[in-house]
């Protein structure tokens, strides 16, 4: 579980809060495009993993050890100091677009601050989001950090040294969560020990943390080379090995026997408002579980019965279950190899970017590459994930393919998992968001679940419209990851509010749906890490899918297609109720545009 924003530097005193708070209104927009500017300095500056990440590589020597008192009180300090000066704008006068921003950052801090109630950081390591994984990422040469310059390589020496202090901070709050009962399920600890392990190599060359010094850039002078090369011997073996080995030890031989055999948040100290507070923070919405579980359960039944009617339109003989087993045996839609299937991924690419233009109005700049999840972590990892370029456009998107266990990831499934992940999905949201110069930093790289992840699964919804889905297996493939989502709905509001096991949930999965082990296995085990971020998905795309329906409804003939498209992504990631509001407020300025027209 991550904080729902990333915070500042240094500790703000209680008497410049406190002055802050008391200070007078301020009038109009360049107040608020000031407060804008020196909040996102200081946000880069205390989260230099976010700065790279984007592009801004001023903080690449830096690794900040984010689960440490200091850094949370900090975090804390930025969000109650900056949350008075934006209270303390005159709204009056501002234009939509200010306004909107002056809404958005107002209710982003209130949430922010509000989750400080609950102490995830003392649950810092999972199978699903690790910083260890993470870290063995962004070593690896293929991640953020760039290793281009020999500036680049000693920044990354200096970051070794924050991940081992990571590290030590790490395990004095694993240990202050066995003592306060604060501790993960014991299965998803078991799937994150050989995670670590394997970061424990007897020859550095092995090592991932190696490859960045196994081949240099041009941009690495030759009398460089060995200096840094042998300093990454000596960190791997030094430093790395040996915090990996601790952290592993630890997890294995002291903290497993403390985890809980439960699997929900329900079963954690004060777990039902924490998870309640999950629920609205990743839904946008002031949804409740039960309500959001009930709505899962509508729309597997609504989505099984257009399921059927593909079954008649293949003629399949047999029922649901039967239809599911077919799919999930039948080597027609399996691949022989990892290659053959990035290759049917990358076939799609074309057809994708000639449906879009009929589409979209805006086409994003930045490009993506399309990559198989890294085998350290591919067992454990979703299906498909996308990583979204650098604001500086010199690093593309990225669409990662999980190729681990080939049985499990059938043909039938690419051309809904390609639309959400890459074209129009994700990418278009996220790299269009990045072109949006006008808009505050803060809503240009912000992030709201259910706004993304709803967008991905609408995405998938326009695949007719783009010359997807001609064959009715894939179109089958559409509704099942539809149904995927749905399912979510009911098995993560089942972990955490309802006290199901691990084996109700798998038994849910079977039940309902096309998939084999491998997948609901990890899909159940990431709901147990990270709850009520799975139900953003199907929260967000039945939102946009309403507005479009109010908006075709109430425009008729002048509807237009591109035009609402460009309303929903070219305001940045929103808040859905915003996203509501604004879609609104669209809706009757086309109206009294084409009643102008008319007239």
């Amino acid at each position: 579980m991550k904080r729902a924003v990333l915070p500042v530097l240094v500790l703000i005193c209680a008497c410049a809060c406190a002055a802050q708070a008391r200070a007078a209104p301020q009038e109009g927009a360049p107040a608020l495009d000031e407060i804008f500017a020196e909040y996102w300095q200081e946000l880069l500056e205390h989260n230099p993993l976010f700065a790279t990440y984007l592009g801004d590589h001023r903080y690449d020597d830096r690794y900040p050890v984010d689960i440490a008192p200091a850094y949370i009180a900090a975090s804390k300090a930025l969000a109650e100091r900056y949350l008075a000066r934006v209270e303390a704008v005159n709204p009056a006068g501002l234009d939509e677009q200010d306004r909107l921003s002056r809404e958005i950052f107002l209710d982003d801090r209130r949430r922010e601050l509000e989750g400080y109630r609950f102490p995830d950081e003392l649950l810092p390591v999972s199978q699903f989001y690790s910083a260890p994984n993470g870290f063995a990422q962004l070593g690896s040469g293929t991640g953020p950090h760039p290793f281009e310059t020999t500036q680049d390589y000693e920044n990354f020496l200096s970051r070794i040294d924050g991940f081992v202090a990571w590290v030590d901070q790490a395990i004095f709050n694993l240990k202050k969560g066995m003592k306060a009962g604060v501790v993960q399920p014991k299965i998803l600890m078991e799937r994150t020990v050989p995670q670590l392990a394997s970061q424990i190599v007897a020859k550095p060359e092995d090592s991932m943390f190696y490859r960045p010094v196994a081949n240099f850039p041009d941009g690495v002078p030759a009398a460089d080379r060995e200096r840094l090369r042998e300093r990454y011997v000596a960190a791997i073996r030094n430093q790395l090995v040996p915090a990996y080995t601790k952290l592993r030890d630890f997890v294995r031989d002291q903290y497993l026997p403390a985890c809980r055999d439960t699997v929900g948040l329900y079963a954690l100290p004060n777990g039902e408002a924490w998870y309640d507070y999950l629920v609205r923070r990743h839904t946008t919405t002031e949804l409740r579980p039960d309500e959001i579980h009930q709505i899962g359960l509508d729309e597997v039944a609504r989505i099984h019965e257009q399921m059927h009617e593909v079954m008649e339109q293949v003629d399949f003989e047999g029922d649901l279950d039967a239809f599911f087993e077919f799919l999930n045996s039948d080597q027609r839609f399996y691949f022989d190899t990892r290659e053959e299937l990035l290759a049917g991924y990358e076939a799609l690419r074309e057809r994708a970017d000639r449906g879009a233009r009929k589409l979209f109005r805006r086409i994003p700049k930045a490009g993506f590459e399309i990559r198989a999840v890294e085998p350290f972590r591919e067992k454990s990892a979703s299906g498909g994930s996308y990583r979204g370029p650098s604001a500086d456009g010199k690093r593309p998107g990225v669409f990662y393919v999980n190729a681990y266990d080939l049985s499990a990831r059938p043909s039938w499934a690419m051309e809904s998992l390609y639309l959400h992940e890459a074209v129009p999905g994700h990418h278009f949201q996220a790299a269009l968001s990045l072109e949006l110069t006008d808009l505050p930093e803060f809503r240009r790289y912000g992030s709201y679940t259910a706004f993304g992840e709803g967008w991905g699964l609408y995405a998938e919804s326009l695949g007719p419209a783009m010359g997807f889905y001609e064959d009715p297996y894939q179109y089958f493939g559409m509704l099942n990851a539809e149904l995927w989502r749905a399912i979510r709905l009911v098995v993560d509001t089942g972990i955490h509010a309802k006290g199901w096991s691990r084996q109700q949930v798998l038994d849910y999965m079977y039940a309902n749906s096309a998939t084999k082990e491998a997948r609901a296995v990890s899909e159940a085990e990431r709901y147990m890490a990270i709850p009520g971020q799975a139900l953003s998905y199907k929260i967000g795309q039945l939102k946009i899918s309403e507005l479009r329906r109010r908006a075709e409804r109430e425009l008729g003939e002048n509807f237009d297609l591109q035009a609402f498209h460009a309303q929903v992504l070219e305001n940045g990631e929103l808040p859905l109720q915003v996203l509501d509001d604004s879609v609104e407020r669209w809706i009757e300025a086309e109206r009294r545009r084409v009643a102008g027209a008319a007239r």
